[in-house]
């Protein structure tokens, strides 16, 4: 990895500045602030070396006309628009194509389109492609495509988005297990697997001493998908074994939990709304532990980020985490295994796990580092224009 990784390095430095269009089923917006903000992050990081310009369309029922956003931060231009959602799911089809159509169209130039979440916008991406020559790639995250949850994926979607996958030039799934399991699901394509990106500059070691042994958890608060009750339930045994460890729960509507916290008596528990993604060093650095104890998942950022900052990780073995799990940054457990949890916890409370800090930070770095993910994709954009 670190021989390819310096190729690229040397060679890709000498190349020419692309324009990039992002396109993005999800993105960052006044009416989910963090939605895909992981995306985010990947084109603030490609934008270190192109010209970025994202366009997201955002359907909003509580507005009547359409509503411009605009920013512009160096080589990244941010334009969100915002169009009226009626009760006619035609009508609202029309709207937010066209108007994809309509602003894309007002950029002189660029090089190709870099998609991601394939439905709905690839069905723009797909147009241009068919209608203009022009190529994409796509980023995919979605974990709706691992079984049994893609059974829920209707007919039309699942035919539009094998055209999609089909016509894309490369498809970048997080993971290898996301991409086995878009193949498994019919999804035929050009894969090559590009994790996601952290900031190792923000995401870094901290020295100081903690003072009390405390435990976080950060992620969306869905209990379907993320067992907040499992892990609360495992809490109430810990703390009869560490009468003082902290715990910081950390999500979007975080304080739905307040009537199980108090139910189960629970004390020393810090609960936090969502926070934005510069926040979260300063969480993870007063830990001693990061728990994500997922039903199902893809590659979390966040557990990406945790070894950043030289936290071990206790995660349930789901999805494509075990690809970037090495040996001594944590513990991998069984998904929904309260005991399992409950011992991982002791383990580390007790100093069994032998970890370094700065060797788990220089594997985040060189792995998950914005010019590591950057040159990644770069190869595979220089590929795409050379042909």
């Amino acid at each position: 990895m670190i021989e390819i990784l310096l190729y690229l390095n040397k060679h890709i430095l000498l190349r020419n500045k692309l324009h990039i269009l992002f396109l993005s089923s999800w993105y960052p917006n006044n009416l989910k602030p963090y939605i895909g903000d992981f995306i985010e992050r990947h084109a603030q990081a490609i934008s270190s070396q192109h010209k970025v310009t994202v366009i997201h369309v955002v359907m909003d029922d509580s507005i009547i006309e359409k509503v411009y956003k605009t920013s512009v931060e160096s080589n990244l231009e941010l334009q969100l628009i915002y169009l009226p959602k009626t009760k006619n799911k035609i009508l609202n089809f029309l709207s937010f194509f066209t108007t994809y159509i309509k602003e894309i169209n007002k950029i002189e130039t660029y090089d190709l389109i870099h998609l991601n979440i394939s439905f709905p916008v690839g069905i723009v991406a797909l147009y241009y492609k068919w209608f203009k020559n022009k190529k994409y790639l796509i980023s995919e995250h979605w974990s709706g495509y691992q079984f049994p949850h893609n059974k829920k994926i209707g007919f039309l979607q699942k035919k539009t988005t094998q055209l999609i996958i089909k016509n894309a030039n490369f498809i970048t799934p997080v993971s290898k297990n996301l991409q086995h399991a878009m193949e498994e699901y019919g999804l035929k394509g050009n894969y090559s697997i590009i994790p996601n990106v952290v900031n190792t500059s923000h995401f870094n070691i901290s020295d100081e001493l903690l003072k009390d042994f405390t435990i976080t958890h950060i992620s969306s608060m869905d209990n379907n998908v993320k067992n907040i009750k499992g892990i609360l339930s495992v809490f109430t045994k810990v703390q009869k074994s560490i009468p003082t460890i902290k715990f910081q729960l950390i999500g979007e509507n975080s304080e739905k939990y307040e009537y199980l916290v108090q139910e189960l008596k629970l004390k020393n528990i810090e609960i936090i709304d969502q926070i934005p993604n510069s926040e979260v060093p300063s969480y993870l650095k007063k830990s001693n532990a990061f728990i994500l104890f997922s039903n199902y998942e893809n590659l979390p950022c966040v557990i990406l980020e945790a070894f950043a900052c030289g936290i071990p990780v206790i995660s349930t073995d789901v999805g494509g985490i075990k690809e970037y799990f090495p040996d001594n940054f944590g513990y991998l457990i069984k998904p929904n295994d309260q005991k399992a949890l409950h011992a991982a916890i002791l383990k580390i409370y007790n100093s069994e796990l032998k970890y370094d800090k700065k060797i788990m930070h220089q594997y985040a770095h060189q792995n998950f580092g914005i010019e590591t993910i950057t040159n990644l994709f770069s190869e595979l954009y220089y590929k795409i224009t050379s042909n």
